[in-house]
């Protein structure tokens, strides 16, 4: 991870216009996993990345009508091959939590890093995504150390009721043992 750039190193970058400054003086204290298809279960295209930089076409498919407008985005997108997309530097804000909260804490895009990987509530993760997310992870503690065990957690988990993302299939022990986390 290039602190000075924010970047790490290996992404492919594609910046996002849908981030911003955090606030002042914050730190990075919590790693958000999502998950993300578009169109939904289906994989390998361009239209994650589209809606992350803003370019996504939503009359191009009925159900991207509710996408319209929609400013989002996420530090990282793994794709199921284990690629790695950057498309926020880690010192700025994405918009990927959206409204949510952690032990009382609101706002969690204030002070988290978010990790989309390609997938949905209904299908398994590849082993190239474990890898890539580990790795990941592993870089990201390293430079963040307040990044605890207690500090990875799903979107779900910032969003109960309204987001069921990394879903189901996440296997979290699978993930945690690849980062020494038990």
């Amino acid at each position: 991870m290039d602190l000075e750039t924010g970047l790490a190193q290996g992404a492919a970058y594609l910046p996002s216009p849908h981030c911003d400054n955090r606030p002042a003086g914050m730190a990075i204290e919590l790693l958000v996993i999502h998950a993300i298809s578009l169109p939904a279960g289906e994989y390998g295209g361009p239209d994650v990345a589209a809606l992350f930089c803003g370019t996504l076409d939503c009359r191009a498919r009925a159900d991207y009508a509710d996408l319209a407008g929609l400013r989002v985005s996420a530090h990282f997108f793994i794709r199921r091959e284990g690629q790695i997309v950057q498309f926020v530097p880690v010192h700025r804000r994405a918009w990927h939590a959206g409204v949510s909260r952690l032990a009382g804490r609101e706002r969690c895009n204030d002070f988290s890093v978010g990790i989309e990987l390609e997938g949905c509530d209904d299908d398994v993760f590849t082993a190239a995504q474990y890898a890539a997310l580990s790795s990941l992870t592993r870089a990201l503690r390293a430079a963040f150390p307040a990044i605890g065990a207690e500090a990875i957690v799903g979107h779900s988990e910032i969003a109960p009721g309204r987001k069921t993302d990394p879903g189901p299939h996440f296997d979290w022990a699978r993930y945690r043992a690849a980062i020494s986390l038990r």
